[in-house]
């Protein structure tokens, strides 16, 4: 066989290869959303939740998940910031530097049930954080920073070293040509790193069972005092969120609509997940376009 068929057989097996993938995937979509959005209403997305009883909804789980993720955001994205633009602008390449890039790598290696337990250990247990929010939040942002580092990192790196020469030929110090010049410039791949990696989070269950919990307390949503026990503001309270939700009611619920809660669920998470990935698309997309000034 001379290289000319070679090729085209290589050429013909990747592309069968990828068109399997995106089989499968439009498979388990098509599946979970094909079972789960006729079953999706606002009353299913505003009520909470039953234990016993059939027409329960997901109020409070998917409250939870949202609150969730902007707390682990909060947490994540100034050390993921820091950590990007000191890899990118001011490490050298020596032990130190290969070290935290290691360390990165074997973090987001970490099996989510070998972090669950962690913070369940350290946070929940040794902290006496308990079983809340912020215990969830921070165990999440073990997951969040690899992926956030890299990112960072990479989209400044992105951005020519002929701006990052015109900054220091203007005179500005290696700060402000960074924070004025190049992080502007990198933006757009930041924040679609951001929103993906948002996805990720929404969708976590394993580390969340023995940090956040499996229970939900009925909230006030008219109470703003972050204080309060019964806030649904407080970051202290257990909070079960929607992917620990859809693992519960498909193991333990005795309620009688068990299988239209846990597909409509899914439905919801999924939907939820791919406006995280498309939007990041989108806004990554417009944001290009703004700040370079192309069509």
């Amino acid at each position: 066989m001379n290289a000319k068929k070679m090729d085209h057989l290589a050429t013909g097996v990747i592309y069968a290869l990828v068109a399997a993938v995106i089989i499968i995937l439009i498979a388990i979509l098509g599946y979970i959303l094909f079972n789960g959005v006729p079953d999706i209403s606002w009353k299913f997305l505003t009520t909470a939740a039953q234990s016993f009883s059939a027409g329960g909804g997901i109020r409070d789980q998917l409250f939870n998940s949202i609150y969730l993720l902007i707390l682990t955001i909060i947490v994540s994205l100034p050390i993921g910031l820091g950590a990007g633009i000191y890899l990118s602008e001011y490490a050298s390449n020596n032990w130190f530097t290969d070290l935290i890039r290691t360390s990165v790598e074997v973090l987001s290696s970490l099996p989510s049930v070998v972090v669950g337990l962690f913070g369940y250990l350290l946070f929940v247990i040794k902290f006496n954080l308990g079983f809340s929010i912020l215990s969830g939040a921070i165990a999440l942002t073990f997951f969040n920073l690899p992926l956030l580092t890299r990112n960072i990192e990479e989209s400044l790196q992105a951005v020519p070293d002929l701006q990052r020469e015109a900054g220091m030929s203007l005179g500005l110090s290696n700060w402000k040509t960074t924070t004025k010049i190049i992080l502007p410039a990198a933006l757009p791949g930041i924040l679609t790193g951001l929103i993906l990696s948002a996805g990720r989070i929404f969708g976590e269950a394993a580390a969340l069972i023995y940090t956040a919990g499996q229970s939900a307390p009925t909230v006030d949503y008219s109470n703003w005092n972050i204080f309060s026990p019964t806030s649904f503001l407080n970051p202290m309270r257990p909070a079960e969120t929607l992917a620990v939700h859809i693992w519960k009611v498909n193991t333990e619920s005795v309620t009688p609509d068990a299988n239209l809660i846990s597909s409509a669920s899914s439905a919801v998470l999924i939907i939820v997940i791919l406006i995280f990935n498309l939007g990041a698309r989108f806004l990554g997309n417009k944001l290009y376009k703004k700040i370079t000034a192309t069509k």
